[in-house]
């Protein structure tokens, strides 16, 4: 049985896949910070008491850091170490675009037509390729790690901290009930605060990706998904190694596989409140007995389900009065209740 505080970030030893170097992913991140600039003394007329004119000039040239050339950096020593990597915008999304995008075409294409911008499908650990991708996006300053292809088939687990959740307690809590073992792996700090944690799978059964539907705060990424790397740049910050985080992802233990691979399905589209499979009244319990501290946590994960439910519309009333009744504002409630719809 796991301990509640025994899990992958505890005992980390070795470096990450992506780090340049042997040392933290953020060092070559570090922003250049000029010294001051020049003054002038007043030249309005002559004096023979002029104070000489002074100016401070850095030792070195400043200019602003190439977040592009970081995170392709970063990219190529992933690539170098298996991983399948496509550049990113600041917003976290593919920056290659789609040749698609004017297309009124009724299947996707994948690839087959053998051009960039088909977002995950573009990623591939062959350099050559990776500086092509990167060569077409020049605004890119982030890089995806495509997770359920070869060699790692890799499972991230993304632990989240907003909207008062706690991703990593959640996690352990689970681990304790499931009698899940976490062990040491890769970990890489999100710019709020979280975590993301990367174990390596078997080819099948394939691991969907979901969004708090493990737990409230935690986000699973498999097959088709992909984790912001380790010196990557976006609009909200830099993501960077843990210190002594392993080299390669660990295999994930067999009772988390069951946990992950035993998901709950969302409900069949369009049901009614008084549907008896409709899990409303549950939610709205569930959002009205929560305790301080996990207020947002869970109206945020009930919303989620809601809409995974076909309900969100339908419930965004009965969840913010039921918000409401545990002390959160109106505008708190209806700001997390709109957040989930966005997931």
């Amino acid at each position: 049985m796991a301990s509640p505080h025994s899990t992958a970030m505890d005992t980390p030893t070795g470096s990450h896949p992506s780090t340049p170097v042997d040392g933290p992913a953020h060092r070559s991140d570090a922003p250049v910070t000029p010294s001051a600039g020049p003054s002038t003394a007043s030249s309005a007329g002559p004096s023979t008491n002029r104070s000489p004119r002074h100016t401070h000039r850095p030792s070195y040239p400043y200019r602003r850091e190439d977040h592009h050339t970081t995170a392709l950096t970063h990219a190529l020593v992933a690539a170098g170490r298996g991983y399948a990597v496509i550049p990113l915008t600041r917003a976290k999304l593919p920056a290659v675009r789609s040749p698609h995008h004017a297309d009124q075409a009724t299947a996707p294409c994948r690839g087959a037509c053998g051009q960039l911008g088909h977002g995950i499908h573009d990623a591939t650990a062959d350099p050559l390729a990776v500086r092509r991708l990167f060569a077409a996006a020049p605004w890119a300053t982030a890089y995806g790690i495509a997770c359920g292809v070869p060699p790692y088939h890799l499972i991230g687990i993304d632990l989240d901290t907003k909207h008062g959740a706690d991703g990593l307690t959640a996690l352990r809590l689970l681990a304790e009930e499931h009698l899940v073992a976490l062990p040491p792996t890769v970990t890489v700090r999100t710019p709020s605060g979280g975590h993301h944690l990367y174990f390596s799978g078997p080819p099948s059964p394939p691991v969907p990706n979901s969004a708090g539907r493990l737990a409230p705060g935690i986000d699973i990424r498999g097959t088709g998904g992909y984790l912001v790397g380790p010196g990557s740049h976006t609009s909200r910050g830099a993501y960077t190694l843990t210190p002594g985080t392993p080299r390669t992802p660990t295999p994930a233990p067999p009772a988390l596989l069951h946990l992950l691979t035993h998901l709950p399905h969302t409900t069949p589209p369009r049901p009614t409140l008084h549907t008896p499979s409709t899990p409303a009244p549950a939610l709205l319990r569930f959002v009205r007995t929560a305790p301080n501290g996990q207020r947002n946590a869970r109206l945020f994960w009930a919303a989620c389900r809601a809409h995974e439910s076909g309900l969100g519309q339908e419930m965004t009333t009965a969840l913010t009065t039921a918000a409401l009744h545990t002390g959160l504002s109106e505008r708190e409630a209806r700001a997390t209740i709109a957040s989930a719809g966005r997931r």
